[in-house]
């Protein structure tokens, strides 16, 4: 699965690279360089002169008698309005701390050589925890999230157990151990919140489709006064 970061990365790429190309292409324009250096440009280049306008008058008026052309414009700066207001919609959600700073215990040598710093990625710690969540008796899924930063970050589980188990005990076990072993490594504490569900068992299914068939099967008669 592709990061956000792998995503926000290629999208504002592909956006400054277009802008590059673009200011390059004015500025070659704009600056003479095709007649200094001999080039002829193409017939359909934007900018060849510096006399020469950006956007000539045919251009600019070449669709206007058409009734498809205004619709079309608005229709698409629209969407790049309303796929701009979702890109920021979505860097504005909570994410997974981008990574944590290891307490290692102690400073640097006395001889004034480098500290040792250890960094720990908040996605590792949430696959990690949700690992050991799998290990505890009576889970059969699990899912397990980091959001907020990482001085304030928080955990979020969603556990599914075995037909008829504790969650009580599903929960202290959690605590006291994925939970506490987080809580450990980085060096602080992790609230938590922890949903929890019980499988039903394999004899409630036949029972509950029973149930519903009946009731969807079954006509009521008139009553004969």
């Amino acid at each position: 699965m592709v990061s956000r970061t792998t995503v926000n990365r290629v999208l504002l790429a592909v956006v400054g690279l277009v802008l590059l190309v673009g200011a390059l292409l004015v500025l070659a324009g704009g600056f003479d360089a095709y007649h200094r250096l001999g080039v002829v440009p193409p017939s359909w280049w934007p900018l060849t002169s510096p006399h020469q306008p950006l956007l000539s008058n045919a251009s600019r008026t070449r669709w206007r008698d058409r009734g498809w052309w205004w619709p079309a414009v608005v229709a698409g700066l629209a969407l790049l309005v309303v796929l701009s207001v979702c890109w920021l919609a979505v860097q504005l959600r909570q994410s997974e701390p981008a990574e944590f700073e290891l307490p290692t215990g102690g400073g640097g040598e006395p001889g004034g050589g480098p500290v040792l710093r250890l960094r720990l990625r908040g996605a590792a710690l949430g696959r990690a925890v949700q690992d050991a969540a799998l290990h505890l008796p009576e889970v059969t899924a699990a899912r397990v999230r980091l959001f907020g930063s990482p001085h304030r970050a928080r955990l979020r589980a969603q556990l599914l157990l075995e037909p008829g188990s504790d969650p009580s005990a599903a929960v202290t076990a959690f605590r006291g151990g994925p939970l506490a072993h987080a809580c450990d490594a980085v060096g602080g504490e992790l609230p938590l919140e922890l949903r929890i569900q019980v499988a039903p068992s394999a004899a409630e299914h036949p029972t509950r489709e029973r149930r519903t068939r009946r009731g969807r099967g079954r006509k009521r008669e008139p009553r004969v006064v």
